[in-house]
């Protein structure tokens, strides 16, 4: 079968699948695909492979495998039944969604604009200042508490149960959730303010419990958590998940001092006993709990002897905390809203008058004077916010961090915690990283913001558009090191009561893929990739001249045949010619995206001074019917654009070098703006903006918040779930190489939460991806099948997976993937050590 695959008449048993044959990942995905349709041969896994690396020695693992001893047969269950989709059903959910959003967004702007009215009649600065900052504290306590209110009337409290997406109780489901993560208390994460809003959900949380993650719980009855424990960024707790067709909701109790790591998922029916740890990039699949005590890593989790948490606690007592959180509360009322409306008065009327322009609330939108107003204002806030916001950036942090002693334990909740918040909060803005990224200029921003990039390698796509760090002061990257999309630098620890920040360093010449989060203490050093969402080490010796995969990660080839035909574009004078042309057509993408969200600001601005001056009932259902409009334009706007980029075509699979024009043209369309899709997560209106977009998808499909990074690259069936933080993702690069592919999900696929999804993928009808899982490039799953883990993997008909296969013993820091690669046809192999090749069936 191999043989067949690479076009060859004979192979050495003992030849090295990478180094020698020319085989690579996706070619050898679809031997593993040809392997699992074959009864007569033990099935094979990608992570058989690289753990396995010629026919002899792969051979001799799985038969070992299969002659363990045999456990009790199982009947294989029937599939999980899906419940049938109604278009009907689907329309009405949508329609009462619309109505609504409808009826929140008036309920905002009427209260917004009669506030904003009785604060300006105000007579005097004292009484202007007196009312803005009653205005402003009824603002947010009733924007704190009405999704509170509103929890407790639609569902009362969540219990373990399930029902059919688009129904009358997934559109209380939906109300709520979207409330719930609308909620101004979402921006006091990693307060105890945040803590006190998730009790007053319904959670049942102990004392001293730190949250850091954003992703707010939906099904908050569902949540105990222990005293004492603490819950990194970007982790997934949400007590639901879509599955077939249905919202099934179910608990996830912590115990007391538990460490959760970042970028970890749990899915409901997990559990964690008291002490127990679970690692960064780890995930607790449904039915899986940590006995107390125990640590555990890895995608599904399984047991560690490493200890995560790794800062000393400090003192923290009731006083601090009950301290901070006022001083929380206070600053929005007594500073934020009283600013924010003394720079709305003044934008409104002091402004226009020193520009020469009327008064910009008192023209008529028939007038010229209106859109000339809009104009200059739009231009004004767009370009003075770029350019003075770069200002800041560079000056202001610098200030902060002087206070903060690096390796220094520091209690949480005090000055030096507020001011390291302030650091990572203002160098990690999402606009500069996006306009500078996948380019060469984004070396420079973040050299001006605090990184320490030692003596810098430009290739131009040095870092993509989704960099993020605790403090960038602390950020070493190494020369020649390429890093795509979702890193995150790690560079604070803490605990329920402390923190300390540490310097992370990345070693030279390594490719970091998407989504990794890399601790202080990551064990890798020089010319390493580390792949798409792999767990960095913690243990063992410091890894070099090798490729990482996986979690709980193990060694693959740092670079395959494949990867290096484009090799002697990276040095000489051609490669300094394509660079120099690169960087020219990158600065024009920065310019064309940022007229287009400048244009775009321009239209939602004269939108907004339309109705800015009217405080009467027709007011109020102008601002609401605007904000509606603004919202739907900007999605079709930004659709169009990105449509219009790729001349209203598909885009076509391809294997080319980041030097090739195509892929500069490709990179553009990274530039369209997409935040905005997150609006419509839940709700058909999701499914019309991916079609508008190119995806071809099928009917009444539930996207919860998926990413879909090449929309026409991507085919999705009927009644498909997406759950929230899965992504879709049809390309990959690796050093100099870009490479796309289709991806096809068939009918009732689910992608569980925070799963990715590979390009050259296929789906059968009524496949389950689980939680958390990499579902590798190249990979066909079978019709009903369940797959999980990172690698994805077959999982056994009760649910659990393969056993994985041990790994192969190999001394750390070795390079043995480099040497001459020597192709198929030509390797000198003894007649009595080959295979003939053999046409399958």
């Amino acid at each position: 079968m191999l043989a067949d695959i690479l076009s060859a008449e004979r192979l050495c048993v003992e030849s090295h699948f990478f180094d020698e044959l020319g085989a690579d990942s996706m070619v050898m995905a679809r031997f593993c695909a040809r392997v699992r349709k074959r009864s007569d041969v033990p099935s094979a896994s990608m992570k058989d492979i690289y753990q396995h690396t010629t026919i002899r020695s792969l051979a001799t693992a799985l038969a070992d495998a299969t002659s363990a001893p045999v456990v009790p047969a199982v009947t294989p269950p029937p599939p999980e039944p899906v419940v049938a989709g109604s278009t009907t059903r689907y329309v009405l959910c949508g329609t009462l969604q619309f109505i609504a959003f409808l009826a929140y967004s008036y309920l905002t702007a009427l209260v917004t604009t009669r506030g904003y009215g009785w604060v300006v009649a105000g007579k005097g600065p004292l009484a202007f200042y007196g009312r803005a900052v009653a205005f402003g504290g009824a603002y947010l306590s009733g924007l704190c508490v009405f999704p509170v209110v509103a929890k407790w009337i639609l569902i009362g409290r969540w219990k373990p149960r399930e029902f059919p997406v688009w129904s009358l109780t997934y559109l209380r489901f939906w109300i709520v959730k979207s409330l719930v993560h609308a909620n101004p208390m979402v921006f006091f994460v990693g307060s105890p303010l945040y803590v006190l809003y998730l009790r007053a959900l319904g959670a049942r949380i102990g004392r001293q419990v730190t949250i850091l993650s954003r992703t707010v719980p939906v099904c908050t009855d569902l949540l105990t958590v222990g005293a004492g424990t603490v819950i990194r960024k970007d982790s997934f707790l949400l007590c639901y998940r879509a599955h077939a067709g249905r919202i099934q909701t179910g608990p996830v109790t912590l115990g007391r001092d538990v460490f959760i790591g970042e970028r970890t998922v749990l899915d409901i029916n997990t559990s964690m006993g008291d002490g127990a740890q679970l690692g960064h990039t780890s995930t607790l699949h449904s039915g899986q709990a940590v006995p107390v005590g125990q640590r555990w890593h890895g995608s599904p989790a399984r047991r560690t002897e490493l200890n995560y948490l790794r800062v000393a606690p400090a003192r923290c007592g009731r006083a601090r905390r009950t301290a901070f959180a006022l001083f929380a509360l206070l600053k929005p009322v007594l500073v934020t809203v009283p600013l924010t409306v003394v720079f709305l008065y003044a934008l409104l009327n002091e402004v226009p008058l020193l520009l020469g322009q009327s008064d910009a609330g008192a023209e008529s939108v028939t007038s010229s004077a209106f859109y000339v107003d809009a104009l200059l204002l739009c231009t004004v806030l767009f370009f003075g916010f770029v350019i003075a916001g770069l200002g800041v950036l560079f000056t202001v942090p610098r200030l902060m961090r002087l206070v903060i002693e690096p390796g220094r334990t520091y209690p949480l909740y005090g000055f030096r915690y507020a001011m390291h918040r302030a650091v990572a909060r203002m160098t990690n803005l999402k606009f500069y990283i996006w306009l500078f990224g996948d380019s060469s200029y984004i070396v420079h921003y973040l050299k001006c913001l605090g990184y320490d990039l030692s003596q810098v390698e430009q290739t131009g796509s040095n870092f993509g558009s989704g960099v993020q760090h605790e403090t960038p002061y602390l950020s070493v990257v190494g020369s020649g090191t390429m890093v795509a999309d979702g890193l995150s630098l790690m560079n604070a620890d803490y605990s329920s009561t402390s923190f300390r920040v540490s310097r992370t360093s990345i070693g030279s010449r390594n490719f970091l893929g998407n989504f990794i989060a890399y601790p202080p203490e990551g064990r890798t050093g020089d010319n390493v990739l580390l792949a798409t969402k792999v767990m960095v080490p913690l243990d063992g010796g410091i890894r070099e001249g090798v490729g990482l995969l996986g979690s709980p990660c193990f060694e693959i080839p740092r670079t395959v045949e494949r990867d290096t035909r484009f090799d002697h574009l990276r040095a000489g004078n051609e490669f300094r010619r394509r660079l120099a042309a690169k960087n020219r057509y990158n600065l024009r993408t920065m310019g064309i995206a940022l007229f287009l969200r400048w244009l775009d600001f321009l239209v939602l601005t004269a939108l907004g001074l339309a109705t800015i001056e009217r405080y009467d009932a027709i007011g109020q259902l102008l601002d609401t019917v605007l904000l509606v409009v603004g919202l739907g334009f900007t999605a079709v706007y930004f659709a169009l654009v990105e449509r219009y980029l790729t001349r209203f075509r598909p885009l076509r699979p391809t294997v080319c070098s980041i030097y090739d024009p195509y892929f500069w043209r490709h990179e553009r369309l990274w530039k369209v703006p997409d935040t905005h899709f997150a609006a419509f997560n839940g709700t058909p209106f999701k499914n019309m903006l991916w079609r508008l977009l190119g995806v071809r998808l099928g009917r009444r499909v539930l996207d919860d918040g998926c990413y879909l990074t090449e929309r026409t690259l991507t085919t999705i069936g009927d009644d498909c779930v997406l759950n929230a933080g899965s992504k879709i993702q049809c390309h990959s690069q690796e050093d100099g190489t870009f490479k796309s592919d289709h991806i096809t999900l068939g009918a009732n696929c689910t992608i569980g939460v925070g799963a990715l999804v590979h390009y050259g993928v296929t789906m059968g009808d009524g496949a389950v991806l689980a939680a958390d899982s990499f579902l590798m490039k190249g990979e066909e799953v079978p019709a009903y099948a369940r797959w999980g883990g990172n690698p994805a993997t077959p999982m056994h008909p009760h649910g659990s997976f393969e056993t994985p296969a041990p790994p192969v013993p190999g001394k750390a820091g070795s390079r043995r993937w480099y040497g001459k690669r020597i192709k198929a046809t030509s390797h000198p192999c003894p007649a009595d050590r080959s295979v003939e090749k053999v046409k399958s069936p």
